[in-house]
């Protein structure tokens, strides 16, 4: 199925909306694609038919369950995820004699369908060749107001390790520096970072083929965490249930799919200077900010007659990208649980920790200790190693029933006890920890028995308490404590810093009082935090929390009931509390763009307005912490 293909099924399924009027790619079809991707349900997809260039802009075409399924061909991830675990079950179960290696071949038969074969000739995707390329004219766009310029972002990215043959599906943003080169942000623990050292140390250029569109499963499979060395079009072949057809470039030595929309056909020469990239308004929600990256050159670009530009946006979530974290979620259970943990019975990534601030699991207990056995195999498994907070349970509500199971883990951990801390790589794009890539991580064990059967809530005491503790701390905005209510033992406030040390004179304060007994848990927001929004909460926290620097534990004071710990997800500044790195803004829309954006939403025939999401978070906003380049 090319992208033409699931365009028309999308089009059927009323999961797709064409917007003829002009929308230009410089600011404003981010700003309509981010109001559709913050609804509930991932809005529609949306192909904007005027923007400026002969090619149609294809956005949020991935962002909601419901497309997820249309692209796998109407399966869902649970049901390849089941095909997966019997598979897997089948390779490495038992019968290892004759008759059982007998018994698999069929399964062997079946798996050679799904890797990729190359074909002679050309393809689709080569129907069109300019080798005197130029990206002007294509759609791309400049996402965000402080974006270093415009980024392709969905790029496939081709690469090949010169010592093994292996090649790699990557995805890795690609800033336009010009109308035939771009950067290649490809960070140091990605396989296109390693294969550029290997290029480096041998000295000769590194060929890379960009491929743009074509089956939507390759631009899921592209961002799969897949072990280094497995070619990511298998497990496109396993989804598809047939092999990938590639073509070879024109202008490099690579294979590519024959059905794609376009193909970038260039290379990287390890031997030149590193190029200033970004700042770009990335996943995490905020600006990731410059930084030096190689420069990919463009040889040729190859494109479909009626080829269509696909792309996508990240920024505060949910954005599209949570939806193809869902997928890994679902689809990469069984793999994690027979290679990994065993006892696994379930886990989730919920969408305002960004894919990796935030992990939930669930094991069958056997043994003591089984809790903070898993915590550190997690830590060690491919791109969980970036995970920052992770919590584990072994009974209890489902992993999406947040606010039950926000309860049951609140009686089941004590943070003097039931906490683990270890340092360990974080996502080169975490903005608080102290040192770039490097920093620590959080686990919760509530693997245990319930340790206190209820929190005493009283409104009227605790209003009176947090009247009288506001009272004494002026630079306290706000204070809720509305979570106790329901047996969530977590009190947050908002503060305005007016000194370095503020926040921690406000937790000692806390821990020392008599005011707030009941609450184990706190975390502390600068003041223009919404404290009733506890997605918004839970995005700040997982964001802007270093768990060296930012998290205090203490137990009980008198050896009576349990200790306490509090989270500073305040900004940090060099002035106020020593932090060295920049610290960036939120991704957030220019007031013009939005003004002209509602002003022009009946053109767009797009269905009811959708008020921006930027609008709603105006006041986060800093002036000078992020600036154009």
């Amino acid at each position: 199925m090319n992208l033409s293909g699931y365009i028309k099924k999308l089009d059927k399924s009323s999961e797709l909306i064409r917007i003829d009027a002009l929308v230009s790619p410089k600011l404003e079809i981010t700003e309509i694609a981010d109001r559709f991707s913050s609804l509930a349900n991932g809005g529609k997809a949306l192909l904007f038919e005027n923007n400026g260039t002969e090619y149609p802009v294809l956005i949020n075409s991935l962002g909601s369950e419901n497309r997820i399924k249309i692209a796998f061909g109407g399966r869902s991830p649970d049901e390849l995820a089941s095909e997966m675990h019997e598979m897997i079950a089948m390779l490495t179960g038992g019968n290892s004699g004759f008759g059982g290696k007998f018994k698999k071949l069929p399964l062997f038969g079946k798996a050679s369908r799904w890797i990729p074969k190359r074909v002679r000739g050309r393809g689709e995707s080569q129907e069109v060749v300019d080798t005197t390329p130029d990206l002007n004219k294509l759609p791309i766009l400049t996402c965000w107001p402080f974006d270093g310029g415009p980024f392709i972002t969905l790029p496939l990215v081709h690469t090949v390790d010169p010592v093994n043959g292996n090649p790699n599906l990557g995805m890795y943003r690609m800033q336009v520096f010009d109308k035939c080169s771009t950067g290649m942000h490809w960070h140091m623990h990605k396989t296109g970072a390693r294969h550029y050292e290997e290029y480096k140390r041998l000295g000769i250029k590194m060929p890379v083929a960009v491929a743009l569109g074509g089956d939507p499963v390759y631009t899921y499979c592209a961002t799969a965490p897949l072990p280094d060395g497995i070619d990511e079009y298998i497990l496109a072949g396993f989804i598809r249930n047939k092999p990938v057809s590639l073509v070879k470039c024109i202008t490099q030595d690579l294979w590519v799919p024959e059905d794609c929309d376009f193909i970038l056909e260039g290379y990287v020469d390890p031997m030149e200077p590193l190029k200033v990239e970004g700042p770009f308004g990335d996943h995490t929600g905020f600006y990731s900010l410059e930084d030096e990256f190689p420069v990919f050159h463009l040889t040729a670009i190859t494109h479909r007659r009626k080829a269509i530009y696909p792309a996508t946006i990240v920024g505060i979530p949910p954005q599209e990208d949570a939806w193809l974290a869902w997928v890994t979620e679902r689809l990469f259970k069984p793999m994690i649980k027979m290679a990994l943990v065993p006892e696994l019975t379930d886990f989730h990534l919920p969408i305002d920790g960004v894919a990796h601030n935030l992990v939930l699991a669930r094991i069958n207990q056997s043994y003591p200790g089984q809790g903070r056995k898993v915590l550190h195999t997690l830590w060690g498994a491919g791109q969980m190693m970036f995970s920052k907070f992770i919590i584990i349970t072994s009974e209890g509500p489902d992993l999406t029933d947040y606010f039950n199971l926000a309860s049951y883990i609140s009686g089941r951990v004590d943070p003097a006890r039931h906490i683990e801390k270890a340092t360990g790589p974080l996502d080169i794009l975490d903005h608080a920890s102290r040192e770039p890539a490097f920093g620590g991580k959080l686990g919760l064990d509530a693997t245990g028995p319930e340790i206190n059967s209820s929190v005493i809530y009283s409104e009227e005491l605790n209003q009176q308490n947090i009247i009288a503790f506001r009272s004494q701390h002026p630079q306290i905005i706000d204070m809720n404590l509305q979570w106790l209510k329901f047996g969530i033992s977590v009190g947050m406030i908002t503060v305005r810093k007016i000194y370095s040390g503020a926040v921690k004179d406000i937790e000692d304060e806390i821990r020392l009082s008599e005011y707030f007994h009941d609450v184990k848990f706190w975390v502390i927001l600068d003041e223009w935090a919404n404290l009733t929004d506890i997605h918004q909460v839970i995005w700040l926290t997982g964001s802007n929390v270093d768990i060296q620097s930012d998290v205090r534990i203490f137990p009980s004071a008198n050896g009576i009931g349990s200790g306490i710990m509090f989270m500073d997800a305040t900004i940090k500044s060099k002035d106020l509390d020593g932090f060295q790195r920049p610290w960036p803004n939120p991704t957030l829309m220019d007031p013009n763009t939005i003004s002209e954006v509602d002003r022009r939403w009946l053109e767009f025939d797009a269905g009811a307005l959708i008020l921006s999401r930027s609008a709603k978070y105006s006041r986060f906003y800093r002036e000078g912490a992020v600036k154009l380049s």
